[in-house]
């Protein structure tokens, strides 16, 4: 299995911030694209976009072809569907809207085999078709894919220090927006209540030597570099649409200004 996750460890491993961004829209031209541009990872969103099964397996397929990890968010754990994209060979899950010890120890037992958890056996990418050795497989899917946790809930940044001791738990990311929902400041991420969980989810993930991850957009340098200071071990900035939006305002804002010279 070669689902590129060591690209992003040995970043990680060199202090080096492995950056990606996020891919919303079905297309899995948009996956090569964005390894053309340079991304340690993809982090292909099926929790808040129509990607179907047959599209995210094209865009598995299109990223690992291009030595770039993908990471794939989920909708949430549920077993039955959770072990056809673990097949398809990803190289990482990631798992939102956790909140409690139980969420945790569900999330991670769907993505392990007997006896530590309940996913099923019928790897197809995952074990290069058959052509890998099996015992191999089994040793490597203990440590691939990355179980990445997002938090963005007050309940979660309160048990945050328990969860980390959960076996299985690779990583965690910040989903800022829903965290300043769930604290009744919604989109409010810059408010003083926000920016001390922020601070404090920081001070935990490192103390616990666990990866923290963060979902930002980088419109704002002054954020990024907060985050970064937070000790985040790696970054997915903005998304597809997010692109295309400001390359296509850039274009008529362009033009525009071009038309206004002959005035």
């Amino acid at each position: 299995m070669s689902s590129n996750l060591q690209r992003v460890l040995n970043r990680i491993s060199r202090s080096e911030l492995p950056i990606g961004t996020a891919v919303s829209i079905a297309d899995p031209a948009i996956s090569e694209i964005y390894c053309n541009c340079g991304f340690d990872f993809l982090w292909i969103d099926t929790e808040h976009s129509p990607i179907d099964d047959k599209n995210l397996d094209l865009h598995i397929n299109a990223i690992r072809k291009a030595g770039v990890a993908p990471f794939v968010r989920v909708p949430g754990a549920d077993p039955l569907h959770l072990k056809k994209i673990l097949d398809m060979g990803p190289a990482a899950i990631i798992f939102p809207q956790v909140k409690s010890l139980d969420d945790v120890k569900f999330a991670v037992s769907c993505c392990k085999y007997p006896p530590d958890g309940i996913r099923g056996f019928g790897p197809r990418r995952a074990i290069d078709y058959g052509i890998m050795d099996f015992d191999k497989y089994l040793e490597l899917s203990n440590s691939e894919p990355w179980i990445i946790l997002q938090i963005e809930h007050i309940d979660a940044v309160n048990n945050l220090e328990d969860i980390l001791k959960i076996k299985g738990v690779d990583s965690i990311v910040v989903g800022p927006c829903d965290l300043s929902f769930s604290m009744g400041l919604p989109n409010m991420t810059d408010h003083a209540d926000v920016l001390k969980a922020f601070d404090k989810i920081g001070k935990i993930c490192n103390k616990a030597k666990i990866p923290l991850g963060i979902s930002i957009g980088t419109s704002g340098i002054d954020n990024i570099k907060a985050w970064i200071k937070r000790g985040i071990s790696w970054i997915q900035g903005d998304a597809d649409v997010d692109h295309l939006i400001s390359g296509g305002l850039g274009t008529i804002a362009a033009i525009k200004r071009a038309l206004d010279e002959f005035k």
